[in-house]
């Protein structure tokens, strides 16, 4: 199979600059519906993982995106740690003045709360949802010597060797695990979780032979597919990766198998509601901005353009897929 090539590899964190843009017209003050210039100043987007990481080089490429609209400055702020929590609380507990938004995914907005009790925000009254602004899917990896090409291949396996596959994840709960026991559930099968304290650890330990298979983000395993080390047998689009045509789709084996990455923009709740329709607009704009799209498509990303219920909506039933799934497993946070 070929693959299109696509730089997958994570870049280091950097400063934004602040870009020469237009000033704000008479006409965008007066949309803000609040007599000034929106933004006035620079604004702050949090995100809930570390510099490098996909979800921060997502939030830079629209960030420089929204600056060169704007005129203003954008601060990338990374508050990793607690899956989430740090960053999301941040976000919650910041003036709810249009200053400060929040990027977050899947872990935060659709996996904590279906799967853990108690958190201490409410993804949803929280938080005012402005649009999802991409999305990858996931690829399944195996280790070369397991001897399997495609999904109807691992599956059989598995069922010869009940409970004795070993799947790596990058910890409890996280999207990587999910799509991991999506694999179990729909395909019949028992095999056992690893977790690990990120994705790097779990590919070095399926690259080694400790692991037999990972669900995991190409952004990550392309360099090692590409080197030989290990071998990807599916997506887990709806359908298939753009990106990846010649690699089916594990829906294709096991119908409703759909998982990815996905990140979107939320601002905090009571932001003023002229300021929620300007920032949404301008993200929009953004992330369909044809030279945006092209960036996303580099990191094998995916932009959307959604309104916000239609945001708020893809929020829920991904929390009721994982929530499923979390029931069927015995997947709990707390």
């Amino acid at each position: 199979m070929t693959f299109r090539h696509r730089p997958y590899a994570c870049v280091a964190a950097v400063t934004l600059p602040l870009l020469a843009a237009p000033s704000i017209s008479a006409a965008q003050s007066a949309a803000t519906g609040l007599g000034q210039p929106y933004p006035n100043k620079p604004v702050r987007i949090i995100v809930c993982f570390p510099p490098g990481s996909s979800p921060d080089i997502i939030a830079r490429i629209v960030s420089n995106k929204l600056m060169s609209q704007w005129g203003q400055q954008m601060i990338v702020d990374t508050r990793p740690g607690a899956a989430g929590i740090i960053g999301v609380e941040a976000a919650k507990n910041a003036t709810p003045d249009g200053y400060t938004l929040l990027l977050a995914g899947a872990t935060e907005l659709a996996s904590m709360p279906a799967l853990r009790s108690k958190l201490p925000y409410d993804a949803d009254k929280d938080f005012i949802a402005l649009t999802r602004v991409a999305s990858v899917a996931y690829v399944i990896a195996v280790h070369p010597s397991l001897g399997v090409n495609n999904v109807s291949d691992l599956v059989k396996l598995a069922k010869a060797r009940p409970g004795q596959l070993n799947y790596g994840s990058s910890g409890n709960g996280s999207g990587t695990h999910i799509g991991a026991e999506m694999l179990n559930v729909l395909g019949g099968v028992k095999t056992m979780h690893v977790p690990y304290k990120g994705a790097s650890l779990a590919i070095t330990d399926l690259i080694v032979g400790q692991i037999q298979f990972i669900v995991a983000s190409p952004i990550f395993v392309m360099p090692h597919v590409r080197a030989g080390r290990i071998k990807v047998i599916a997506t887990t689009g709806a359908t298939r990766d753009a990106f990846l045509p010649d690699v089916p789709a594990a829906a294709e084996t096991l119908p409703g198998f759909e998982t990815g990455l996905w990140w979107g923009i939320s601002a905090p709740v009571k932001t003023p509601v002229p300021i929620v329709k300007s920032l949404h607009a301008d993200i929009i704009k953004a992330t369909q901005s044809a030279d945006v799209r092209e960036q996303l498509a580099k990191q094998g990303a995916t932009a959307h353009a959604e309104s916000p219920g239609e945001y708020a909506a893809f929020i829920k039933t991904e929390r009721e897929r994982i929530a499923r799934v979390g029931r069927q497993v015995g997947i709990t946070l707390d």
